[in-house]
């Protein structure tokens, strides 16, 4: 089985600066492989060089076998793109953008209504199907530009923040949809700093910040590697490190101060609190808690993914 998307010291600069700093990685077909970083970390400018839409700067970038330099157009007739903002054309009904999106591959008029009804139908707006674009809420503009990059059957589709800004009602939507779409057999490419949305489609994902790959692995293996039993939070725990290394011993030989507050990585979370119990009136916040991938990403980078 041979990698659908393959990335070899990849590079986007612009004005000599680099968005994306020789990365490498690959997407094998059908699973959902996730960009997960903060704003700025490369993952845009990734997804649309993979696209065609912002040349190659230097390294290999091979996407259905075809290399994106020279054969662009052939890509892009077999994947689709979800961009970040929704660019649905607003003097149209629902209907008529896929019809007119439709036509951009030549498809048949009988053929492209056909493809059209069953896309509302499985996003629920088969009953919004004569509604201007500006009738609809959030959730369902999303949906539409998703139903719209599957007119042409992708074999990719590629999700630029495929639910930034929408409320977790639809977020979850949306969730479901690409779900069935990847048990359909479409690969998905994802790029999100929501850490929630990360672990819940994902297969595998990089981690990125600054234009780099800092890890790469499935969301379970990535948190097991660097967080050992949960995380510990201490609110104003700045105010008192000394004592807290020194109660909490060996157990407190992995942390990070963020401001005024302390992450601790304990062997035995359960254990490092009961040694803690006697401080925690000092504390403005005492939390034991499940690690996450914004743990991970803390402990690599030291920020989290929304700054």
């Amino acid at each position: 089985m041979d990698a659908v998307i393959e990335a070899r010291g990849l590079v986007k600069a612009y004005d000599g600066k680099r968005a994306v700093d020789e990365i490498s990685f690959e997407v094998w077909p059908g699973e959902c492989f996730g960009l997960l970083g903060p704003n700025g970390a490369g993952k845009t400018s990734t997804v649309k060089m993979i696209y065609g839409f912002s040349p190659v700067t230097a390294g290999e970038l091979v996407v259905l076998g075809r290399d994106v330099r020279s054969r662009a157009r052939e890509i892009k007739r077999r994947i689709g793109v979800v961009p970040q903002e929704n660019n649905l054309d607003l003097d149209l009904t629902v209907t008529e953008n896929l019809l007119v999106y439709a036509s951009f591959f030549d498809m048949a008029a009988a053929s492209a209504r056909v493809r059209v009804e069953e896309l509302l139908d499985f996003f629920g707006l088969a009953e919004k199907t004569t509604a201007r674009v500006d009738d609809l809420s959030g959730g369902m503009k999303r949906r539409l530009t998703i139903a719209r990059a599957l007119i042409n059957s992708p074999e990719i589709l590629l999700l630029d923040e495929p639910t930034t800004g929408l409320d977790p009602q639809a977020r979850h939507l949306i969730w479901q949809r690409l779900r069935r779409l990847k048990e359909q057999g479409v690969t998905l490419l994802l790029t999100t700093h929501y850490m929630d949305e990360a672990a819940q489609l994902c297969d595998r994902l990089v981690i990125m910040d600054l234009g780099r790959i800092l890890e790469e692995g499935s969301p379970t293996e990535l948190v097991k590697k660097h967080i050992r039993d949960g995380v510990l939070v201490l609110g104003g725990g700045a105010d008192f490190l000394d004592e807290i290394l020194e109660v909490g011993g060996e157990e407190t030989r992995e942390r990070l101060l963020i401001g005024d507050t302390l992450f601790l990585y304990p062997e035995d979370g359960a254990v490092l609190l009961d040694k803690l119990r006697p401080l925690n009136t000092r504390f403005s916040q005492v939390m034991l808690r499940g690690a996450t991938l914004e743990d991970v990403f803390l402990k690599l980078t030291g920020r989290g993914l929304d700054e």
